[in-house]
């Protein structure tokens, strides 16, 4: 049986997903974040030396990375459903299963970083300086970017009902994350196709019931 170690808040809620859609057996092994420091425990570093989630063992196989994780399920486990069959949609699956962790997270994740600075322990007198460093850097850099990424992905999703056709694939999944997490940064009328696909993607069984073993990601 797969085991899938899972964060809270984490990539890790999109890998329940794929196996519930999969409908393959797993044990859920649950971590607590630090509630200083919000990173993952010590203890995950015994199952693979980052110590970050989502990790999977399947025997002597030891896999993190998302991507990663989603490949090695849907080649050993997959049924083709959440595949793409034309060479068109896999040019698509092929990009998005990429782009989600290479291009849309690390502003997001910088965009959180930020945001966590007004709350960190300084000085009185050091707060102003971070304060007016973080709002430049997000106004002058990691908004525009997130513009950029929001527009691309919203177009897109104006002439396709999910990213890589009219079926759902692993691509969908593996994107699910970064788009949730970045939900209260949409507009209702800039990034309507998107909303609206964050709709379609929560109305799927899988994900429905991935909501009912680890429960729902909260917005950054």
């Amino acid at each position: 049986m797969i085991i899938l170690h899972h964060l809270e808040q984490s990539r890790s809620q999109r890998i329940v997903w794929l196996l519930e859609s999969l409908a393959i057996p797993y044990q859920l092994v649950r971590h607590q974040r630090d509630p200083k420091t919000k990173l993952a425990p010590r203890e995950l570093k015994e199952i693979h030396s980052l110590g970050k989630a989502p990790v999977i063992e399947d025997g002597d196989v030891v896999i993190a990375e998302s991507g990663a994780i989603i490949e090695y399920l849907i080649d050993k486990y997959g049924d083709d459903t959440l595949t793409p069959n034309t060479d068109k949609e896999k040019g698509l699956y092929r990009y998005w299963m990429h782009y989600a962790e290479g291009s849309l997270m690390p502003p997001l994740v910088m965009s959180l970083i930020f945001s966590k600075i007004p709350e960190s322990p300084m000085p009185f007198f050091i707060r102003p300086v971070a304060k007016k460093l973080m709002k430049g850097v997000t106004e002058q850099f990691l908004a525009p970017q997130l513009r950029d990424h929001f527009s691309m992905i919203d177009k897109h999703l104006a002439k396709h009902t999910w990213l890589c056709g009219d079926t759902l694939t692993a691509a969908d999944i593996q994107m699910s994350f970064p788009l949730l997490a970045a939900r209260k940064q949409l507009d209702t009328q800039q990034h309507a196709n998107i909303l609206r696909y964050l709709e379609r993607v929560e109305q799927q069984p899988g994900y429905q019931n991935a909501l009912c073993v680890v429960g729902p990601l909260k917005a950054m």
